[in-house]
């Protein structure tokens, strides 16, 4: 298959989405897009935030975390008069 045609085939899929799938298509494909920029922000992180990321995933991983939906609901509840 040739460039153009894979063009033309991603264009027709692309248009045949509903509003809700092309937005989340958008959204994956701005990820793949912006994937090799991420890796090269990577680099650009000091010694030390990368340490911090390190230790926080590490934290994640033995259950030091708080769950999203707990962070959420005391964040709503702090600021429901906002």
């Amino acid at each position: 298959m040739s460039t153009e045609e894979i063009k033309l085939q991603i264009f027709r899929q692309i248009d045949a989405l509903d509003a809700s799938k092309l937005k989340e298509f958008y959204g994956v494909m701005l990820n793949f897009i912006n994937s090799k920029k991420e890796d090269d922000a990577w680099g650009e992180l000091s010694e030390a935030e990368q340490k911090g990321i390190h230790e926080a995933i590490n934290e994640l991983n033995i259950g030091k975390g708080i769950p999203h939906n707990q962070v959420m609901s005391r964040l709503r509840d702090k600021y429901s008069h906002a």
